[in-house]
């Protein structure tokens, strides 16, 4: 049987059809609508008010037990004693290393790090809050140290775990704790027992001093432009542009900007430096979880350096932050080619909020780079990776006797004025002694001269092999030909996705 068709015209279906019921429809319609809309909201709403009545409920039980202990404690409690250590763990539950409550000797020293100098070792650390996940002691570890300063002097690298301060285990240690006993008049001593790699253990003691904290070092290399950036704060950009009309007064063909070790710093800084780079266009943004407060970043017109001329950056396990912010802008946006290797991987926002005389730190956005990818505990890979060479595990033990009999340490300081012919012999005799590697060995040397040195050098290009590639490319005529090879961190973000997503041949 076929079906048929038939049209019907509005007019006669109006005809056919009571007006009335055609507005009790539409009215049905509606009403489901809106009843359909108002389902989420009214959850939403249900869920704000469950929300906000924990919030009361839970404030409330503070005040109590707050006011509980005041009155009941076996012993007289300060007031300020519980509300610091309630700050504290109100913090610490978070989770996040980067926010912590700041007490009034805490502001004091952010001030002072702020204003440029302050008294201690020269160390920039971090400290897991509680338990680690796989169940090895917390210690802190040092993200890097600031160069001319006493930790840099006596060795200490990125990597490495302060294990005891004092004899005191740092496990049990609070980050306040271990500032407080690391911070303190210059002059004073504080003793460290260090953990370099699984095995390494070796004791440092430091006397503290004031701690100039500086921006940058500069130099050419031939005709290659040579800028260190230490830390970034307000006055790194303009020590920056300095060094850079003085690489252009001596016609500079290249440049290095070496981020190592560069634990990061003031964010607007990270953005100036990546200015004199770029030629407008984004730099970072950041994300929070309030919409309205996420932030874009650009760059002015005009860079200061070229773009003819070729850049390459240092980055190693030191760089975190606003050193990763640079980096992460400049590889993003094919300005230059990043040598060393992988970045710390610090990918968030801090901000400072005082109170009265104390205050907290909080963490309250994500970076993204240009090609929108955010490298926390991620960091960034370098276009070319060169490594220091390691060590394996019977030159540990080696080592270890060698810094223990701190021969060393020992030489420099009877021979400050050595020569290269001294310094060979002096390693050719540890190498038959400890039977290491002699290159190894008068890199040590190198290190402890320059340590000590009231001047010490800008660079070393003799011993630095991450310089020395960055070097032989600039001069060697093939940086335009890497940079076409290169990816953005978006692009090794998502090809990394897809080799763990594939399939394994069984």
């Amino acid at each position: 049987m076929e079906e048929s068709t038939v049209q019907v015209s509005p007019k006669k279906l109006k005809e056919k059809i009571p007006l009335s019921l055609i507005w009790v429809g539409a009215t049905l319609i509606l009403c489901v609508v809106f009843t359909l809309a108002s389902v989420p909201r009214a959850e939403a709403q249900g869920r704000d008010q469950t929300k906000t009545q924990n919030i009361r409920q839970y404030t409330s039980v503070l005040q109590y037990v707050f006011d509980f202990i005041q009155k009941r404690y076996v012993d007289e409690v300060e007031p300020r004693t519980l509300y610091e250590g309630a700050m504290t763990g109100l913090l610490n539950a978070l989770g996040d290393p980067h926010s912590s409550f700041l007490s009034e000797k805490d502001m004091m020293d952010l001030t002072d790090t702020t204003q440029g100098s302050f008294g201690g070792v020269g160390l920039y650390i971090s400290k897991p809050v509680g338990e680690r996940s796989d169940g090895k002691p917390a210690y802190v570890e040092v993200a890097s140290p600031i160069e001319d300063t006493p930790g840099w002097r006596a060795g200490i690298n990125p990597g490495d775990l302060i294990i005891q301060i004092d004899d005191e285990s740092t496990d049990a240690l609070s980050m306040d704790d271990v500032l407080a006993r690391l911070r303190g008049v210059p002059g004073g001593q504080v003793k460290l027992l260090i953990r370099r790699g699984e095995k390494l253990e070796f004791p440092v003691t430091l006397t503290r001093a004031v701690i100039e904290v500086p921006t940058t070092k500069s130099a050419m290399i031939d005709n290659v432009g040579y800028l260190k950036l230490l830390t970034f704060t307000p006055r790194t950009v303009d020590r920056a542009k300095e060094a850079v009309a003085n690489f252009r007064s001596n016609n500079y063909q290249g440049l290095i900007l070496d981020l190592r070790n560069n634990y990061g710093g003031v964010l607007q800084s990270a953005v100036d430096i990546s200015d004199l780079f770029l030629d407008g266009g984004l730099v970072v943004t950041t994300k929070s979880r309030i919409p309205e407060e996420n932030m874009t970043f650009n760059a002015r017109r005009n860079a200061l350096v070229s773009a003819n001329i070729p850049v390459i950056v240092l980055i190693n396990r030191g760089s975190a932050s606003a050193s990763e912010i640079v980096a992460g802008a400049l590889k993003d946006r094919g300005r230059a080619y990043l040598v060393g290797e992988k970045s710390f991987g610090k990918g968030s926002v801090q901000q400072v909020y005082p109170l009265d005389k104390s205050g907290f730190k909080l963490t309250i956005a994500r970076y993204y780079t240009p090609s929108d990818v955010n490298i926390d505990k991620i960091g960034i890979p370098p276009d070319r990776e060169i490594k220091f060479p390691e060590l394996t595990e019977g030159d540990t033990e080696k080592l270890r006797s060698l810094i223990t009999a701190n021969r060393i340490p020992g030489f420099v300081q009877a021979n400050p004025k050595a020569t290269n012919e001294e310094v060979q012999n002096f390693a050719r005799q540890l190498e038959g002694e400890y039977q290491l590697d002699l290159s190894l060995l008068r890199r040590l040397i190198r290190n402890e001269q320059n340590r000590t040195a009231l001047s010490p050098p800008v660079y070393d290009l003799e011993y630095d092999v991450q310089l020395q590639e960055a070097m032989k490319i600039i001069q060697g005529g093939t940086y335009n030909v890497l940079m076409q090879s290169t990816k953005t961190l978006k692009v090794l973000q998502e090809e990394a996705d897809m080799a763990d997503d594939m399939p394994l041949a069984s």
